[in-house]
This record gives structure tokens, sequence and C-alpha cells, in this order.
């Protein structure tokens, strides 16, 4: 069967033949159990709705088992046998070329190259899914391939609603996820709702099909990096960045480091994430010994070299160890995944990848014991750095918010009820440098998959900017300089995983 064919096809008639797990995937952690035998009935109910009823005995038995090992039921059986990446635009079947582009960045969102966890259908974040299930996969991409332009599919959380009349000037398709209402919205509510299937958490750009691959955050992290040197007042080269994160977007951070040219050290628990970033190219060089990893550091720092590292293990460890050796950090932060703390967002120091991953699901209270105490050790070694000089800042992931529930000495002492002592990226670092001026992030997809194309639109931006900069305010200037030597580079540094895409930052102009 032909890869259009298989699009065109839906759910087939017949079931597939059973896939074996892949143990080489980089899978999403199992989740902890939290559906009551009448709820985990109803999640079987919720998950047979997209099949015959004569195929409903097999699958019962199966999805039940998939609920009960990984606490979701992800329909692995179901798994296309084509390879799923962003194919050029006219590869894909269909009546519409919005729906096709719609496909091409759906498949970008799931190609094992750019998503986190690609068989459990979540692009980044530990929890930000494409689609709960590989039924719906098939399902949406049938609708997109058969759909014309004078229709609508409403998406909700991954789930088809319908195919709508509409006309050409409507959009092809409308999304939403993750609607609670507020007084169900607590972590446990939404675990139990997604093991129910009704809903899911579609991050800002997976469940929308927006994710060009970890190159948008690389040239955010790049700006913010340049800029939080730049707040210091030292030049990044020979200077050192210390976070963590290698799973999804954060992974991003160690080339943001060496495009901006500093020193980056990168903790990552999961070995596969490391292990993939690696062999990207996105990280330079894996280092598993602390003593090591300060000697790499220190050799570094001394001839100002452009490097980045991920280390082996958890990032506290990292923190406590450079503040024993007295290595000095110049700038701090955290990608770890802390809106989803409880779940694989964030690993405790004092445990392994696979402890940590089976504390999870078989003694979650236990488990939020000990994130709660490793956020504690990990602020506390943070503030000793901070004391010696350290530049830290909180980048968006809810560390700040997570470390100061866990009782970690978070608070401003001047006004400890309503303040961080450490500011947020947005409010120290890009606001006032880039946001306030009217910058904003400007990304493009091209849909030929054409590298050709995409220098193309590389020159006629450069053009824009460089016309932009010769009228623009003394203030401006050097953002617009960082966007312009972004653009330059970008072949050089390899940015393209997965769709033929550019992202910079543009400065609006108002009226």
């Amino acid at each position: 069967m032909t890869f259009q064919e298989e699009i065109l096809q839906g759910i087939p008639a017949e079931l597939p033949a059973k896939k074996p797990y892949d143990t080489e995937v980089n899978h999403a952690p199992k989740r902890k159990q939290i559906l009551s035998p009448s709820e985990e009935k109803l999640a079987l109910k919720n998950a047979l709705r997209y099949f015959e009823p004569r195929h409903h005995e097999a699958l019962a038995k199966e999805f039940r088992d998939e609920l009960r090992s990984y606490g979701r039921i992800y329909m692995y059986r179901f798994q296309p046998d084509h390879n799923i990446y962003a194919r050029p635009m006219d590869e894909y079947p269909g009546q519409s070329q919005h729906a096709k582009a719609i496909m091409l960045m759906i498949q970008n969102n799931l190609d094992p190259a750019v998503a986190q966890h690609p068989q459990e259908l979540i692009t980044y974040g530990g929890n930000g899914a494409v689609f709960q299930n590989w039924a719906q996969y098939r399902l949406v991409m049938k609708y997109l391939a058969t759909m014309s332009d004078e229709q609508t599919l409403v998406m909700y959380s991954g789930h088809p609603l319908g195919l709508f009349p509409s006309h050409k000037e409507a959009p092809r398709v409308v999304v939403t996820n993750g609607m609670m209402i507020p007084n169900y919205s607590s972590q446990d509510d939404w675990e139990k709702f997604n093991a129910l299937g009704v809903t899911q958490y579609g991050q800002m750009t997976a469940g929308s099909y927006m994710y060009i691959g970890p190159q948008g955050i690389v040239h955010g992290t790049t700006i913010t990096v340049l800029n939080g040197f730049r707040k210091i007042g030292k030049d990044p080269v020979g200077g050192l960045f210390v976070t963590s994160g290698l799973g999804g977007m954060s992974g991003a951070q160690p080339k943001a480091g060496n495009i901006a040219g500093c020193i980056t050290v990168c903790a990552e628990v999961n070995e596969k994430a490391t292990h993939t970033r690696h062999s990207q190219g996105w990280v330079d060089e894996v280092i598993a010994n602390l003593d090591k990893l300060a000697q790499r550091v220190r050799k570094a720092q001394a001839n100002k070299e452009t490097l980045s590292i991920a280390y082996d293990g958890n990032v506290v460890d990292v923190w406590e160890h450079f503040d024993k050796e007295q290595i000095h950090i110049d700038l701090g932060s955290d990608q770890t995944s802390l809106h989803n703390p409880w779940a694989g967002g964030y690993y405790p120091a004092g445990l392994t990848y696979e402890e940590a991953n089976e504390m999870m699901a078989q003694d979650p209270d236990k488990f939020k014991e000990r994130v709660q105490e490793s956020l504690r050790r990990h602020a506390a070694a943070i503030n000793r750095h901070t004391a010696k000089g350290t530049y830290f800042f909180d980048y968006g992931n809810a560390f700040l918010l997570e470390a100061s529930r866990a009782g970690a000495e978070v608070m401003d002492d001047a006004n400890p009820d309503r303040e961080f002592r450490y500011p947020s990226y947005v409010q120290d670092i890009m606001g006032p440098m880039c946001f306030d001026y009217g910058f904003g992030p400007f990304r493009w997809v091209c849909a030929s998959g054409k590298t050709a194309d995409l220098l193309a639109t590389d020159t006629l931006a450069l053009e824009v900017l460089e016309s932009m900069m010769k009228d623009s305010p003394q203030e401006v200037r050097q953002q617009m300089a960082d966007n312009i030597q972004w653009i330059k580079g970008a072949q050089d540094n390899k940015l393209v995983v997965g769709s033929q895409a550019r992202i910079y930052m543009q400065m609006l102009k108002a009226g």
C-alpha cells in the first residue's frame, strides 16, 4: 500500500497486525493509575467508538492492557506503516491545498527526529500532544485528504468533531485543546480526563500543528542568551551558561549557546534524549562524570571556547558540584517541564531515570515528595551561586512557581507574598530589550520541501531586515543586527530539523 493509499484508507476495515513495542524509541513515562473501575470502563468505551462493533471484543482487552500498563490508550496497533515526516506538499493526497499544508505540519510534529515521544504522539514538554491515539491520527489525515475548500474540520483535543459546510474564506481547521472547568482543573483532574480519552494538553504548537521543530526555540534562546550576557555587561565568549533539559524544546539550548558563543552545560537525565541531540549535532560533547565535567569547563573557560556539553545526569548535581569546585556560572536557567512536575516533567536528584519512572507510576505520592525535595536542593544551590554573582532567570517553565510550592527559598525578601527573588526572562531580558520595541517571532515553512526555496526566502528576509535597519532607531539596531546575523548563519548552523522552516524576530510597525 502506498503512502497516499494508507492516508485515504483512514482506520482500516480489518485489524492490522499488532506492532512490537519499540524499546529503541524515546517513550513517554508510564502514567499513574488514576481511574476507578467504572472510569476504566468509560475510557474503554471512549476508545472503542472509533471502531466497528465486530472488533470491540478483541480491542477491548488490548486497550485495557495498554491503559493498565501505560496509564493511557495510545492504540499502538494502529501506528501507520508509512514513515512520518514533513513531505513536499504535492505528495499528499487531497483536494485542498490548505488541508495538504496542515497534513504536512501534523507529520512534522510527529516526525521521530522532531517529536519527544513520537509513538505516544507527544511533540514536546512531556505531554504536549498532537493526538491522544493513533485512530485519531488516521481519521484526521483521511478527513484532510478528502475535504474541499468549502468545508471546515472542527477538532477538540485530537478528536475530530466533524466536517462542516463552510466557505473558501473560512478556516480549513478549527482547533481547541485541554478545555477544563476551573473547579475541576487540578493536575489529577487533567490526568484523569486525559486517561479517559476526553482531553489533551496541546501545548502552544503541538496540538495546533504549528511546531517547526526546535529551530524556533533555538532562535528565542539565542536572543535571550545574547541579551542576558549584555545585561550583565559581559562578552559571551568564555562565559558559562548552565541549564537543563534536552528532550523537546529544551534541546535547543546547547545549539543556542553555540550560536551565542558561550560555554553551555545542559543536564539531561534521559540518555535517549541526549543521544538524539548529540547525533543531530545540537550538542558538542557528552560527559557523565562530574569531575570530568568540571575539568572540561575549566579548560573551556581558560581557552575561551565556544562549546556545548550535555551532562548525562541531574542538573541539581551540576549546580552543587560547581559550587563545591568554585566554578563561576555567569548565566543560569532551567527548561525542565515543570508545568508537568509529577508526570515526567522534572526528575528528582538521587534517583536514576528508571527508578524515577517506576516510582512515578507505582508510588506517585512518594515521587511528589522526592520532586519537591529536589526542588529545594536545586533552589538552594542556585542561591549559593547567585550570592557569588550568577545571574539566574526563570525561562517560563514554572520553575520558580513549583519551587515556591515546595517550600524552597525563592521568594523576594522585600515582598515575599507576591514576588520571586529571580526575574523571568520576559520581565528582565526579552521584554525591555526586545518585545517592548515591537519585536515578535515571525516564522514560515516552505511547503515544497526544497532547501533552495528556503534559501530564497532567507535572501528576501535579509533584504527586508537590512532595509528596515537603515531607518531603525539606535536603541533597536542591536536586535536588528542579531536577526540579520541569525539569517546569515542559518545554513552553517544547520538549524533545520524536520520541515524546511525559518524563524526570526520581526519589528512590527504601528499604523
